[in-house]
């Protein structure tokens, strides 16, 4: 009897195998982690998922976004001792050493504990001056775990004369940490006024020996700035503020926005599975069922997209509110190779062949199994149609403009 039983879920794999391709899934972008905690709109969006109301979630991730703008990144400048840390924070600053509230700077050691400075250039961002690798701890693991590395979003590794072990494991560190991080080469102005290579012959050798260096940790390459802290206009200063900005708007909205369209997915995802067990899985629960016996797929589609908050009654609601034009209604039916196969002429004539009644209901089971498939992936392409179109809107309504 149980192999009676399987016979319809078999022969759905067997339709399955036969009418889709492979993919492969590849991400374009590195994702980077955030340390803001985002519990809280986690459960706001949950329960307006759970009630289908995605006009809820917009407004949820609309407010974030606008407490964001107001949030204070905080950039950790590390590297040796002596490397030049707080002369590089001086020059990103834009002021002199010798003025009040300058970084500190010598031939020795300056920098015993973490000092915090800002920037006119870049509003609400902390420049944190930590003491150098091996001031204050006897390994790298320590001396993170002392300088807090978690309290971070952004990290710029300071290297000069030799790109050390230490440097290497900073970058990996910071890498499995999954934020972002830049090399910087400081006292450029020592190195070209000391070698015996011309400027292009010295700046390829200093940029592929760091290369070189991080491929051995098995460290994806980051944005590499070879500069003179004495000549903050000239070298790739420029193109390091211009990145800069623009991970700075990557930290406070692209990153946070990632996340939120994160928790969208999960909790569709949830609902998607909790809308399955909702399913009748026996042949007597189908037959009470009107809605998953119906051989209608428009009616059952309408039925879950009312659900997510998808219909078109709830688009145009979003629409009117919003003005997002992406959340426009979409043939599902058609997005879908099986079923566009399930809803042709040659299955609809044989499904209306095995339903006749001189069978004598002998292949009702494998009718109704049939469906109570279709109807699973029906739910699954409207719970993948509701995220595209939620992180579309998210993306046109909830981020500012001007943040890419």
């Amino acid at each position: 009897m149980d192999s009676v039983l399987m016979l319809p879920h078999m022969a759905w794999k067997a339709f399955t195998l036969f009418t889709t391709k492979a993919k492969s899934n590849t991400d374009s972008e590195s994702s980077y982690s955030s340390q803001i905690d985002f519990s809280r709109e986690a459960e706001g969006i949950s329960k307006a998922v759970a009630e289908g109301k995605l006009l809820d979630v917009i407004y949820i991730a609309r407010d974030v976004m606008q407490t964001m703008s107001r949030y204070r990144v905080k950039i950790a400048v590390t590297g040796d001792s002596g490397n030049g840390m707080s002369s590089f924070i001086n020059a990103i600053r834009g002021i002199g050493h010798e003025e009040v509230d300058s970084a500190p700077t010598g031939v020795v050691r300056t920098t015993q504990v973490p000092a915090c400075y800002s920037s006119s250039s870049f509003p609400n961002v902390e420049l944190w001056d930590l003491p150098g690798t091996g001031a204050t701890a006897q390994s790298i693991e320590d001396y993170m775990e002392e300088m807090r590395f978690d309290a971070y979003d952004l990290f710029i590794i300071v290297a000069s004369e030799q790109f050390s072990s230490n440097h290497m494991k900073l970058a990996k560190a910071v890498q499995e940490m999954g934020k972002r991080f830049y090399v910087v080469w400081t006292k450029l102005d020592r190195d070209l006024s000391t070698s015996a290579l011309s400027e292009a012959q010295l700046l390829q050798s200093i940029r592929r020996n760091i290369q070189e260096n991080l491929q051995m940790e098995q460290v994806k390459e980051p944005p590499i700035f070879l500069l003179s802290s004495f000549s903050p206009s000239f070298h790739d200063f420029p193109e390091l503020r211009h990145t800069l900005q623009k991970d700075l708007d990557g930290v406070r909205y692209r990153d946070t926005l990632e996340a939120l369209s994160q928790i969208c997915d999960d909790s569709i995802s949830s609902k998607e599975l909790m809308l399955k067990g909702r399913m009748p899985t026996t042949h007597l629960e189908v037959a009470v069922s009107p809605v998953y016996d119906s051989a209608d797929l428009e009616e059952a589609l309408e039925t879950y997209q009312k659900l997510f908050g998808v219909d078109d009654g709830s688009l145009q609601q979003v629409v009117q509110s919003t003005g997002t034009w992406t959340m426009q209604s979409q043939d599902l039916l058609k997005m879908d190779r099986r079923l566009e196969l399930m809803t042709s002429f040659v299955m609809v004539m044989i499904f209306r062949f095995l339903g006749w009644s001189w069978w004598f209901g002998l292949w009702n089971f494998f009718i109704r199994g049939f469906r109570h498939q279709r109807h699973r992936l029906i739910l699954r392409l409207v719970a993948k149609n509701t995220k595209a179109r939620l992180r579309r809107a998210l993306r046109d309504y909830a981020l500012p403009s001007d943040s890419f």
